[in-house]
């Protein structure tokens, strides 16, 4: 892959490319593109930037102040593989052109902010990040809200739900069983195939890939690994990884979806999101005498992840969506707590060894619903300023809960239990987030009423089919 303009330049030559694809991020978290002629990237537009006008980009400028300009990463290229003309994929980061800055509404820029702002505490030099995306690959999908009616559908030939149904050439009964998606082989696990394809695509797109598997899930719940980066680039590798997994589907009929709670009374789609924090080349979270040999700086960072939850699900749970996920009894990491193998914790610490390299915390809290840049930013701003106040992350919860009485499950703090509520916990507690200059006090502002006019709101007014059930007849 190309590292800089220089070479990106080359690669068009000696691919004869003719279409470049300059795939942005908008504010909710999904990727925005506009295609241009090879010969309009010149190697100054790396610096300077390729104007478009940012006036329709959800949450962005307004009609009156529009221009903006993109700034290709050369280190992001790849060759579109679902494209029929041989089109170079580059991502951007956004700037203002009458100022030259980048713009502070551009979530890439507040990611990359994030990193400049861990460097200038002095704590480290680089944040690494391996999120862990979840989401289920559908045969069918239908929706519809309107002033009369509200619907949706969903189905796949992997659906418990079909036990029953007759189906062309016969049902065969292989469909795995609610809650025992985890690790089916043939011909229960019908999606072996494509997960391969995805996972093999990306790699040809520059991730740096692991592994694959079904999820717990039935209806066709999987995920793909792939391996730590740094916070910006980790981002730029989710970005491409959901791009990958929605047209090697799209490709194959069917459809992908990373909606955190599709299916009803099963588990939903997380992210587990992995990090650390690394000064010079090694590793700041390993401590040799410390509870699951973690640092105090791990422990601190913590400690910050840990009070600051509350606020920081607004970033990385951003849905109304979100919160049927975030409930007990799924595998659900609802308890604001740590722990070296307790699952329901919010941060688990992964067993790693006697490997310093490897000593790291698991979020586990996030959706694949999230602005990866934001999210990220929001957990580096919130584990250093655990760090920087040596926040106590308390004791450790390495108890079974479901054994815990009433009485002390009412100890644990826990995650809010809707989007609404998270953002009222997030415009009571954005100093973590704002006095570092990672987050403006606009940008937050912003991002709370853009979330409640197009998502909280809207959801109030409308009735819910299930409402009918309960209420028709009162």
């Amino acid at each position: 892959m190309p590292e800089t303009p220089q070479q990106v330049l080359r690669m068009i030559q000696d691919e004869d490319i003719k279409i470049i694809d300059l795939k942005f991020i908008d504010l909710p978290g999904i990727w925005q593109h506009f295609s241009i002629y090879y010969d309009q990237l010149e190697e100054d537009s790396f610096t300077e930037g390729i104007p478009f006008d940012g006036s329709s980009i959800r949450g962005w400028k307004d009609i009156n102040e529009s221009d903006m300009t993109m700034v290709p990463d050369p280190k992001t290229a790849w060759i579109d593989p679902f494209l029929k003309e041989k089109t170079l994929s580059m991502i951007c980061s956004i700037k203002e052109p009458r100022t030259g800055e980048f713009y502070e509404r551009d979530p890439r820029t507040i990611g990359q902010r994030a990193v400049e702002f861990l460097n200038s505490t002095g704590i480290g030099d680089i944040a690494f990040f391996g999120p862990e995306p979840e989401f289920f690959i559908l045969d069918d999908v239908r929706f519809d809200q309107s002033e009369s009616q509200g619907f949706y559908y969903i189905d796949s030939i992997e659906g418990r739900w079909n036990s029953g149904r007759e189906e062309p050439g016969g049902n065969l009964g292989y469909k795995p069983r609610y809650k025992e998606g985890y690790f089916p082989v043939s011909p229960t696990d019908t999606l072996q195939d494509l997960r391969t394809e995805m996972l093999l695509t990306m790699a040809e797109c520059g991730v740096p890939v692991e592994k694959h598997h079904h999820e717990v899930a039935s209806g066709g719940q999987g995920e793909l690994g792939f391996r730590f980066a740094p916070l910006t680039q980790a981002a730029d590798h989710l970005m491409t990884y959901k791009y990958i997994i929605k047209n090697v589907a799209k490709k194959y009929g069917k459809t992908a979806t990373f909606m955190p709670k599709p299916v009803f009374n099963d588990n939903g789609s997380g992210m587990h999101v992995h990090q650390s924090i690394w000064r010079e080349g090694q590793p700041l979270f390993w401590g040799e005498n410390g509870y699951a040999n973690l640092s105090k700086t791990a422990l601190n960072y913590i400690g910050g992840i840990l009070r600051h939850a509350p606020a920081l699900l607004a970033f990385t749970n951003p849905t109304t969506n979100s919160y049927k996920r975030l409930v007990p009894g799924f595998e659900a990491p609802v308890n604001l707590a740590y722990s070296q193998g307790n699952r329901s914790a919010s941060i688990r610490i992964p067993i790693t060894g006697e490997n310093p390299k490897a000593k790291r915390l698991e979020f586990r809290c996030p959706d694949a619903t999230c602005n990866p840049y934001l999210a990220f930013a929001a957990m580096l701003c919130a584990g250093i300023d655990g760090i920087k106040n040596e926040i106590d992350p308390g004791d450790s919860l390495d108890v079974d809960i479901y054994d815990l009485s009433p009485e002390e499950l009412s100890k644990i703090p826990s995650t809010p239990a809707s989007l609404e509520a998270a953002l009222e916990h997030l415009e009571q507690d954005q100093d973590f987030l704002t006095t570092s200059g990672v987050f403006t006090e606009d940008f937050i502002s912003n991002w709370i009423e853009f979330k409640l006019d197009n998502e909280v709101n809207p959801l109030r007014l409308r009735p819910h089919p299930y409402e009918f059930s309960l209420y028709f007849d009162a």
